[in-house]
């Protein structure tokens, strides 16, 4: 793979999670403007400068040794890249600081790098909180390719940060700079909430949450088929969101012990202030974390799963392929997997690949559900 390389380093850098010669790079030309643009402007290495939505470390890692940076991202899986691609260059791995996007950030900033997110609710959700951490003359430079970059983007810039600037494209992607002028503080919108009837539930949802403002099909057709009388079995939510369905399934089985886990921060704050909502004190663990990597191999009598098709803009069934790899190895002999996927997936005949047994619980002309047993 080749090098990233930028005015303040060249760097040998890898995705996550890790793939067998994987096709793809872990940088794009819109990192390379987003520091190109930085270093034309000299700042002193004093300047504090923030990070935002840095999927593999590519624009932090450059940055560490030069300025005061710190990373600021939803993702789990893109502080492992920072960390890794960090001890990959001979820096060490926590020579950034890393603020999950369910945590605030301290001090004021001289100039914040953005990558703009799929979800815009999570650029709206970030600029409204960067008012309050903005030094007297700070910019904000949001970067993204082209075909990756709605004209909302600019829009949220100049609502909650002050004049947009877009710049010329480099290489199929483009700049929008703002620089702070005072706003009304704003209010955020987020977290949103939503009702179910079955069960009766009100769902809090942070800004990142997958299908934040209602019940997403998917889950909806898979939440009547959930497995019962369990006793008091060993689950795992895989990709938990905002925990739905593992909250549905511990009323639904009083006695089972459950572990939510989702590689976003702020889909593991929704699951966890949701499971209080739900279920009091009742004990659960919920983590951000990769998959079911650092579960126990054989710990687990049940996965529960609503496996994602894509990572960032990139469609494909590697992730899942992964999810369901991790659930064999934590499922004892004779546990099971339920998932629901679309049809058109052919899930079916990869669980078969993995699994003694698959069988089909429900469909809906759109969905199946199906129940892999190790």
């Amino acid at each position: 793979m080749p090098l990233f390389t930028s005015p303040y380093a060249q760097l040998d850098l890898i995705r996550q999670p890790d793939q067998a010669n994987d096709p793809l790079q872990a940088f794009d030309a819109a990192d390379e403007y987003l520091l190109e643009r930085l270093h034309a402007q000299a700042p002193e290495a004093s300047c504090r400068v923030l990070v935002l939505n840095d999927s593999f470390g590519a624009l932090a890692a450059s940055l560490a040794g030069h300025l005061t940076v710190i990373s600021s991202g939803d993702s789990h899986l893109a502080r492992m890249a920072l960390e890794k691609n960090l001890a990959r260059n001979g820096k060490a791995f926590d020579s950034v600081p890393f603020v999950p996007a369910s945590e605030p950030w301290e001090g004021h900033f001289d100039r914040v790098l953005v990558r703009v997110p799929k979800t815009l609710a999570l650029l709206e959700e970030q600029l409204i909180r960067l008012q309050g951490h903005l030094a007297p003359g700070a910019q904000v430079i949001a970067g993204a390719m082209i075909k990756h970059l709605p004209r909302a983007a600019g829009e949220l810039l100049e609502k909650y940060i002050g004049p947009m600037q877009a710049s010329l494209a480099q290489k199929k992607a483009r700049l929008l700079a703002a620089t702070w002028a005072e706003r009304p503080t704003a209010r955020s919108p987020y977290p949103s909430r939503y009702r179910l009837d079955k069960p009766a539930l009100e769902l809090i949802n942070h800004a990142n949450v997958f299908c934040r403002d209602g019940l997403d099909i998917g889950t909806r057709a898979f939440l009547p088929h959930l497995p019962r009388d369990l006793g008091n079995a060993r689950i795992a939510d895989l990709g938990c969101g905002n925990g739905v369905l593992a909250i549905a399934s511990a009323l639904a089985n009083p006695d089972a012990q459950y572990t939510l886990v989702d590689e976003s921060y702020m889909a593991v704050q929704s699951a966890q202030e949701n499971w209080q909502a739900a279920l009091g004190e009742r004990p659960v663990a919920v983590l951000a974390g990769d998959g079911l990597a650092g579960v126990d191999k054989q710990s687990l009598d049940v996965v529960l799963c609503n496996p994602p098709f894509h990572q960032q803009q990139v469609v494909g069934d590697f992730l899942a392929w992964r999810m369901f790899q991790q659930a064999r190895e934590a499922l004892v002999v004779g546990g099971a997997l339920y998932i629901v996927g679309n049809r058109h997936l052919g899930y079916h005949s990869k669980l078969a690949r993995l699994f003694r047994g698959v069988e089909q619980v429900a469909a809906t002309p759109k969905f199946v559900i199906l129940k892999a047993r190790k």
